[in-house]
């Protein structure tokens, strides 16, 4: 893969993720956001270990499951749950603040110092989402936001994380994300049943969406998602979130009838443009000097130059 693709093919998961909400409403069973949880996760994650066949060795058993918490256990039933509660563009839009979690703890696990214009990008971004949630119809449902802010802040995390771990040696982002996918599905799967109950029964609609979020907006929109924060900036990976509520909110006005007052399309466009200004230089965050970040740049590009010539990840 050529580095000048990395940026839009990364894109392409939040791009993807987007369609999660307009799928969840339209398609799934009402009111089943651990079960809907579930199989967007497990499914996605078994298959992906049983394409690479490499399992966690050592620490990475750990950190594995602590990342699936942070990227998949925690934040898939919160998004669900704000996506049931809330409009589509409005739960989507919550997420636009990513940035500011991922620039704060960039600083505090990496020793990335933001510079001036990433936090003025960042707080551009925020007000882009104050615009849209505020300004949206309807009764403002607050467990649905407090649900949305969580999310974003479990995955900030996990992605901060990610980068500061990069991967085992020898393991592509194909393994690492069937890892937490799997870890993410079986710590949501007994919540599911003891919250829930048994599962619903399914029509062909519903699987239709199940297959769709557990294949395109899963397994593949993760792969792409954890390659591209090998190859970039914690910052920069965040600034491609905004791109989730942008389509979430197009979807919801294309297909599902839903109204965009004037101040929420500024307010998109406020964070499409904090996403533009988030890519460029190297997403605004500068190493600090008592830190290894640029060791752990370049230890994440040897192994990325290591994944192309991995015939695992040929397939």
């Amino acid at each position: 893969m050529k580095r000048s693709l990395t940026v839009p093919l990364t894109a392409l998961a939040p791009v993807s993720w987007g369609t999660t909400y307009a799928v969840t409403t339209t398609f799934l069973p009402p009111d089943r956001p651990l079960f809907t949880a579930l199989l967007r996760a497990l499914p996605a994650g078994l298959l992906l270990l049983a394409l690479t066949r490499v399992l966690p060795r050592g620490r990475w058993w750990w950190r594995s499951v602590v990342l699936g918490v942070l990227n998949i256990g925690a934040f898939f039933p919160l998004l669900f749950v704000s996506a049931y509660r809330l409009p589509g563009g409005m739960a989507a839009v919550v997420g636009s603040v990513q940035p500011l979690f991922v620039v704060g703890l960039s600083a505090l696990l990496l020793g990335q110092r933001p510079a001036p214009r990433t936090l003025a990008t960042g707080v551009a971004a925020a007000l882009g989402v104050s615009l849209v949630v505020l300004q949206g119809t309807g009764t403002l449902d607050v467990l649905g936001v407090l649900a949305a802010v969580a999310s974003t802040a479990s995955m900030a995390a996990g992605t901060v994380l990610t980068k500061r771990w990069s991967r085992p040696d020898g393991v592509g982002p194909l393994a690492l994300t069937g890892w937490q996918l799997t870890a993410g599905g079986l710590l949501i799967a007994p919540l599911a049943v003891l919250a829930e109950g048994a599962p619903p029964a399914l029509d062909a609609r519903a699987v239709g969406g199940y297959l769709y979020l557990a294949l395109a907006n899963t397994a593949v929109a993760y792969w792409l998602w954890f390659r591209g924060i090998g190859r970039l900036t914690a910052t920069q990976v965040a600034f491609l979130g905004p791109l989730s509520p942008l389509t979430a909110a197009v979807v919801g006005w294309a297909a599902l009838g839903q109204v965009l007052a004037p101040l929420q399309v500024a307010g998109m466009a406020l964070a499409f443009g904090a996403t533009l200004a988030g890519q460029l230089g190297g997403g605004g965050s500068r190493p600090s000097s008592s830190t290894g970040s640029f060791s752990l740049t370049e230890k994440t590009a040897r192994k990325d130059s290591m994944d192309l010539m991995d015939p695992r990840l040929r397939r």
